[in-house]
């Protein structure tokens, strides 16, 4: 709160001192202030978004012809300006259509309950209210993470919370199964058919295996396989939590919100997760 009070406290002062100039030509109000760090703001998450991938070339792309066409009008270039100003009379359309799939996942982040927290703005109480909890016995997972890990098995879970992912679901074999730590490793056991997918788990249900999954288009660790880009993806257009178990280290990965955390420990699995799903002590067998 301190932060916030301060700020607004920066801002006043600075409208004193613009008063004083008196600056008739610009009138700033407070407002404007506010309208400019919030474009401000907008712009930075956006730029967070595109950071890594080829999208962020084409921005600095359309920038600088905005620009160009700026200096052509102010120096009253007529031809120039008027070929740069047909192309940002249907820019909107445009930039529609070449950040079509950074605006949908910008969208999707929007209406995540994690989104506040994914760009470190905390509010605790907004978070509490957002929070969705459900009832998942998360040892059976957490055990053939474990066992999977020591023998270098492969694996790739999803659960899901409130996006249920059935699309992703179609994609696979449907099981519908209790979740169950022996079936688990049966699934992603090298001579099962299904061990190459995901497996999707919804509630206390297994249900489906070998799914496909988005993959991730942003730079990741060259240590990072297929598995670990597929648990990235589905993460960032979800609100989904993806578990990984290397299939050459044995090391588990966790990934979240369009972010991943490599090699941790089944102790530190089950905390995540109890974290992440408002598990309360209840849910958890000892």
């Amino acid at each position: 709160m301190n932060c916030w009070y301060y700020t607004w406290k920066c801002f006043i002062i600075f409208e004193k001192i613009l008063n004083k100039l008196d600056l008739l030509f610009i009138h700033i109000r407070i407002l404007d202030l506010v309208d400019i760090f919030l474009v401000g703001v907008l712009l930075f998450t956006f730029y967070k978004l595109l950071k890594g991938t080829a999208a962020v070339n084409i921005l600095l792309g359309v920038i600088a012809v905005f620009v160009l066409w700026k200096i052509t009008f102010a120096l009253k270039m007529e031809m120039l300006s008027d070929i740069l100003g047909a192309f940002f009379s249907v820019g909107i359309i445009a930039l529609i259509v070449i950040f079509q799939p950074e605006i949908r996942q910008f969208l999707l982040e929007l209406g995540n309950p994690g989104f506040l927290a994914k760009y470190n703005v905390k509010f605790k109480s907004l978070n509490k209210f957002f929070r969705y909890k459900i009832d998942l016995d998360i040892d059976p997972i957490v055990k053939a993470c474990q066992r999977m890990s020591e023998i270098k098995q492969g694996a790739l879970i999803v659960i899901t919370r409130e996006n249920e992912l059935l699309q992703y679901v179609q994609t696979g074999e449907l099981i519908n199964s209790d979740i169950n730590a022996t079936l688990i490793e049966n699934i992603f056991f090298k001579n099962s058919p299904l061990h190459d997918g995901a497996m999707i788990i919804t509630g206390n249900k297994i249900k489906a295996a070998g799914c496909i999954l988005p993959i991730t288009k942003k730079k990741v660790s060259h240590h990072a396989g297929l598995r670990h880009r597929a648990a990235i993806g589905i993460t960032e257009i979800s609100d989904a939590i993806a578990i990984v178990v290397s299939e050459e280290t044995g090391k588990i990965s966790f990934s979240v919100r369009g972010e991943i955390r490599y090699g941790i420990q089944p102790a530190t699995l089950q905390q995540k997760l109890v974290l992440e799903l408002g598990l309360s002590g209840e849910n958890q067998k000892n």
